[in-house]
């Protein structure tokens, strides 16, 4: 697979979680109770695979390639997507306080649950269309196949060496835990 094409696959992954999260929220918006186990199952799947896999591989290789290649960081797609993934750890946060405020008993605090799932759901969702039919596409147009060979072994040996052996897999399994839901 090419990065593109492995990073597009990533997303698919991720979007059943948001999915999950979407129908989280509506659930909790109507009145149902707050699931931590499964709401913190979803954080730990969006922390661990969302940004600490998935976006660190953006953000420490495939960004820096497309930069090479003549892209800025500092402003145009990239920085908009810098930013995103920033605004989605800030909703991760929120989600990761209103979950202990939840388990405290703090009255209105499902409120807040339902609101950061919803808000990192949608970030994400309007993330992952921006990367997927605008950047993902610019990038298969200024990347060389050799500079795609060399992101592509780079992608495994992050995934070997750096995530570890089976990581991902096991988030692939809890992704279509948490879809099945």
């Amino acid at each position: 697979m090419t990065p593109t094409q492995t990073l597009n696959h990533e997303h698919k992954v991720i979007l059943l979680v948001v999915d999950a999260a979407e129908r989280e929220a509506a659930k909790i918006e109507g009145g149902g109770a707050v699931d931590t186990e499964r709401i913190e199952s979803m954080l730990s799947f969006f922390r661990e695979f969302a940004d600490a896999c998935h976006h660190a591989k953006e953000e420490r290789h495939f960004f820096p390639a497309m930069n090479a290649k003549g892209v800025p960081l500092e402003a145009g797609p990239i920085a908009v997507m810098l930013h995103e993934h920033d605004q989605g750890r800030a909703f991760l946060r929120a989600l990761d306080q209103a979950l202990a405020r939840v388990k405290a008993g703090e009255a209105g605090a499902t409120g807040a649950v339902a609101g950061a799932l919803l808000g990192y759901a949608g970030l994400l969702r309007a993330h992952i269309n921006k990367e997927d039919n605008i950047l993902f596409p610019m990038a298969d147009k200024i990347l060389s196949p050799a500079d795609q060979e060399t992101l592509a072994a780079t992608f495994e040996r992050v995934e070997a060496e750096e995530i570890g052996e089976g990581v991902h897999e096991r988030y692939h399994e809890l992704a279509h835990k948490l879809a099945q839901g």
